[in-house]
């Protein structure tokens, strides 16, 4: 914990001597909610927490299909601004 304390001191350090702004984001749920619809993945009668060595999902609701790292990702950016709105989406 002490590590991760200095680490992110350091990332506020550097945003300030650079003018940027450093944005800590609950990484929550984020693999498995829909970056495309909202679904979380993780509710509902026969869904749960995916094991960390599934890698690629079907949203049920609006059949996406999603790499797990870049779905988080993609939330993540969404988490990380006040509306959600305006940011560039990444296919793959």
């Amino acid at each position: 914990n002490a590590s991760w304390r200095i680490f992110r001191q350091m990332l506020e350090y550097k945003c300030e001597w650079y003018g940027k702004k450093l944005i800590a984001v609950d990484p929550k749920n984020t693999s498995r909610i829909c970056s495309k619809c909202g679904y979380n993945s993780g509710c509902g009668y026969n869904s749960g927490a995916k094991p960390l060595e599934i890698r690629e999902w079907t949203c049920s609701k609006c059949q996406t299909k999603h790499d797990r790292d870049i779905n988080a990702a993609i939330n993540i950016l969404h988490k990380a601004t006040p509306t959600g709105q305006g940011l560039a989406m990444v296919t793959s």
